[in-house]
């Protein structure tokens, strides 16, 4: 996958990201990734940060699929960490999972993969 996209791989197929603009889903699509999961809450960066709604429109039109499950960034509950993993299941892959950093798409995952 070459993208000038901030992709960090953590597993063969699932890399996760820090905030994508909705101008971005094309190249996730052209970088070969079927499913997009956006972890940050609306406005969490204020307003100039794209809505899960923007973000979505761009990613079906690119032909993704689209899944917002928006989460705090200092604390993952075991219900979120159970929808997370539900996600995983169910969503086609290659997958990328993203949110301010990064690293809350990151900590999901880890708890998902060992619940």
């Amino acid at each position: 996958m070459s993208t000038s996209l901030p992709l960090q791989a953590i597993a063969p197929d699932v890399c996760v990201a820090p905030q994508l603009e909705p101008s971005a889903m094309a190249e996730v699509a052209a970088a070969g990734f079927r499913s997009v999961i956006n972890n940050r809450p609306d406005f969490e960066g204020g307003p100039s940060q794209p809505t899960s709604a923007e973000i979505e429109t761009a990613a079906r039109a690119a032909g993704l699929q689209y899944a917002h499950l928006p989460v705090a960034g200092a604390y993952q509950s075991p219900q979120e960490i159970e929808q997370f993993a539900r996600l995983l299941a169910e969503l086609p892959r290659p997958l990328l999972a993203f949110c301010r950093s990064g690293a809350r798409s990151t900590r999901l995952f880890v708890a998902a993969s060992q619940a």
